[in-house]
């Protein structure tokens, strides 16, 4: 199947696909918005998500009829395995900052191939910048080619975390994260997966933890992450899953081999680590 796919024009579709819901959004991004709530409060939509997803999802079908969408708000496929040409569509990551801030939110695209991922694309929407990589050809920052990544040391990083899981939480005992927080250089929180993986492709964050991401949030991300030379895994270390989601560690890979260390100690000593909570 690899050898009668056109990997370049994937790209060139998916990129004038991913700019044109930029600007559908940037467009609008002043016109009032319905908001409603999913799992909680602050897991949010809006009918803007809605519209770039179902805009993004027929242009892959009538282009690609027989690839497969995996994508946030229910307008993909039901997929079971990663057989064939799959796509993770995000319509907007970052929908908090969306709706309150609008700025710092995302469309986000990766493609891949019998689980290997091929083709990714975030657009930082307000500020036009796009993360882009075809697998083997080299991950971007715009027009500029990123640099494969050093090791790093935890003890000089800036670490890409949310608050939420440093202080108490049903998913992972803060405790567990207190210490590798107290020995990094300092943290951050952007509120948008997409980009925070993105920065640590570019080196502007030297590692990112979460305990709850889907597979359309990191889709893109891993692919240029991996293209250069960083490490992503579950946040105890396992193999991450692109069909279920779950926690999600990427870093430089020294970065990521202590945070890892440190949460699998945290782990032997008995602190809980909740992955399966729904």
């Amino acid at each position: 199947m690899g050898e009668n796919i056109n990997w370049q024009e994937v790209y060139q579709l998916a990129e004038s696909w991913i700019r044109e819901a930029g600007r559908i959004i940037k467009e609008t991004i002043e016109s009032p918005i319905h908001v409603e709530t999913k799992s909680s409060p602050d897991d949010l939509v809006t009918d803007k998500d809605r519209e770039i997803e179902r805009f993004l999802t027929e242009k892959i079908r009538e282009q690609f009829p027989d690839h497969h969408i995996v994508s946030e708000e229910g307008y993909g496929d039901r997929v079971n395995a990663l057989s064939g040409v799959l796509w993770l569509i995000d319509p907007i990551d970052g929908t908090m900052n969306f709706v309150h801030q609008k700025r710092n939110f995302a469309v986000s695209i990766g493609v891949y191939e019998n689980g290997v991922g091929r083709v990714g694309l975030i657009l930082d929407v307000m500020t036009g910048d796009l993360y882009h990589v075809v697998k083997g050809q080299g991950a971007f920052f715009n027009e500029h080619r990123l640099p494969q990544l050093h090791a790093g040391e935890l003890e000089k990083a800036v670490f890409g975390i949310n608050a939420t899981w440093i202080n108490a939480n049903r998913r992972i005992d803060p405790e567990i994260l207190r210490p590798i927080v107290r020995k990094t250089r300092g943290t951050r929180s952007y509120g948008s997966a997409a980009l925070e993986m993105a920065y640590v492709a570019c080196g502007w964050l030297d590692a990112y933890f979460t305990m709850r991401l889907s597979p359309w949030d990191y889709g893109a991300g891993l692919i240029l992450i991996e293209e250069v030379g960083g490490v992503f895994s579950h946040a105890d270390g396992r193999p991450l899953d692109l069909l279920k989601g779950g926690s999600v560690l990427v870093g430089k890979p020294g970065v990521h081999k202590a945070i890892v260390e440190m949460i699998q100690a945290g782990l032997a000593n008995g602190k809980y680590f909740r992955e399966e909570l729904e």
